[in-house]
């Protein structure tokens, strides 16, 4: 019963396989697959790791920063994904596929703000 309360608060991050590779809870944690919190998105967009250290930020226009509020990339309206220097290095697709800059399928998301996925898959802030 407690597994199930804690998928259905969290939404499920796939790998390009539709393996559950973590979760990202409404209350921006973000789990591994084994729900161990690996880190945190506050409501004001500050990005931490799992011990709670500043490890970016994300802005409301979709750019994202690292710790030292440097760019390192940003997510279009049209979900196109691009790095620190405005190279296209994914997208994110309205029904939750995450593809590389090439259009090949890395990822799946459901209801997840697309800089949050950006955040995940691309940019690494919680590895």
């Amino acid at each position: 019963m407690l597994l199930a309360s804690l998928t259905a608060s969290a939404q499920t991050i796939q790998d390009g396989n539709y393996r559950t590779v973590g979760y990202i809870k409404s209350d921006g944690t973000v789990q591994n697959s084994s729900y161990t919190t690996i880190g945190h998105i506050k409501s004001d967009g500050t990005v931490q790791d799992g011990s709670y250290r500043t490890v970016g930020h994300i802005k409301s226009d979709g750019t994202i920063q690292n710790s030292n509020y440097s760019t390192i990339g940003r997510v279009k309206d049209d979900g196109t994904v691009q790095d620190g220097s405005y190279r296209t290095v994914g997208h994110i697709k309205n029904d939750g596929t995450i593809q590389d800059g090439n259009y090949r399928t890395i990822g799946h998301t459901k209801d997840v703000k697309a800089a949050w996925a950006a955040a995940y898959f691309f940019f690494k802030l919680f590895d």
